[in-house]
């Protein structure tokens, strides 16, 4: 069976909440599913995972939460050729960088030689009706792309 593991990083909750709805997503589609908080694990973590999602957060102007920095910068180091990923997240779009750490971590994947299996998607604050229909179509859009 194919393991998908989800690695996020959550202040309020809502990211680990979106992280939960990828993980249930997953779930549903046959796909064994290791969700961790990033300070728990190790980017070489993804090694063991045929699907890698991160779920971050955009701390203020743009910047990446203080406790996934270093999973971020080990992540570029990995060589995860032959694997799929995918990045979700939440911000608030009161700032000018909605959401920047989802591209910052997507741009990361590029450097590991890992494959892109679905559009990020980028969550307004807390995950609404139409946020968990998108969500839900990200992971099956990575699923049917391990298949």
């Amino acid at each position: 069976m194919a393991l998908a593991k989800i690695v996020y990083a959550s202040m309020t909750g809502n990211t680990e909440e979106i992280a939960d709805i990828v993980a249930e997503a997953f779930e549903n589609l046959d796909l064994e599913v290791e969700i961790d908080e990033c300070t728990t694990v190790d980017a070489a973590d993804f090694q063991d995972a045929d699907i890698c999602v991160v779920a971050t957060y955009t701390y203020g102007d743009g910047e990446l939460p203080d406790e996934i920095v270093d999973f971020y910068e080990d992540l570029q180091e990995e060589d995860l050729s032959g694997k799929l990923f995918g990045v979700v997240g939440s911000g608030d779009t009161f700032y000018d960088e909605f959401c920047k750490s989802v591209d910052d971590f997507e741009a990361a994947f590029n450097k590991t030689g890992a494959t892109k299996g679905a559009n990020s998607v980028k969550v307004d604050l807390a995950a609404e009706e139409d946020d968990i229909i998108r969500l839900e179509g990200f992971a099956k859009q990575i699923a049917e792309a391990l298949n």
